[in-house]
């Protein structure tokens, strides 16, 4: 028998309801600046490294040679990795984009952005992340990098997004996960031993630019129409 469960609706239903409509608006927001900024490749790092730690300087080094490749850059547009990312864009001749989040603890935007969104939700600003993207730069970090990486390789492994570079930047740093993936995740079958080849590893600036060229080289770098459709089910 099915027990009987009333339901008490407060004062919160209203304001929940509402939310939609703010999230419609960071996704139009979003769309509607993003689509114009192309191409464009998606940077990822700790908000926690230093101005004087080697991958900051790294991470500003790789943005540097990707806008003025004619890539705009794209980071979270706060501190750390971020600022690194927008400051190296900010040199170069393709946009700096900072695609900042509004957090309890709150996180300051960098002064590095030529193009400066805010979002509430991390749901919407991922989207937007992974969308426009020509490939994914992903610097040594937390918690929060490796959220975007992981979706990344997912979106890519199950068809829901195109086939981007992914790519890695500090053999040391990432080597223990990669290990774990191929010793754990592909030995137990929990993913497909072809999934690994998904990831690239870099170590130099130079390097990440050459290994995003080589994927374009016998593709387009423009969306196909088959492209266009997978992204629009995003």
């Amino acid at each position: 028998m099915i027990p009987n469960r009333s339901f008490t609706l407060d004062n919160s239903t209203p304001s929940e309801s509402w939310r939609v409509f703010q999230i419609m608006a960071e996704f139009v927001a979003g769309f509607e600046t993003m689509s114009s900024i192309w191409p464009s490749i998606s940077i990822f790092g700790s908000a926690r490294t230093p101005v004087e730690d080697p991958n900051y300087q790294k991470a500003e080094e790789i943005s540097y040679l990707l806008s003025n490749s004619g890539f705009a850059v794209v980071s979270g547009g706060g501190p750390g990795i971020m600022e690194a990312v927008n400051k190296g864009g900010k040199r170069g001749r393709a946009p700096s984009v900072g695609l900042n989040i509004q957090l309890p603890a709150e996180q300051k935007p960098n002064e590095y952005q030529d193009v400066e969104l805010h979002f509430r939700h991390f749901f919407s600003r991922k989207v937007m992340f992974v969308k426009y993207a020509s490939a994914y730069v992903v610097m040594p970090g937390g918690f929060g990098t490796l959220d975007e990486l992981v979706e990344a390789l997912t979106l890519i492994q199950t068809g829901k997004t195109r086939h981007i570079p992914v790519i890695l930047v500090d053999s040391k740093f990432w080597a223990g996960l990669l290990e774990w993936f191929r010793s754990t995740l592909a030995q137990t079958g929990m993913i497909h031993p072809d999934d690994l080849d998904l990831i690239q590893v870099c170590d130099e600036p130079q390097e990440v630019v050459d290994a995003i060229f080589a994927h374009y080289e016998n593709r387009q770098l423009a969306l196909s129409a088959k492209e266009r459709e997978i992204l629009l089910q995003l």
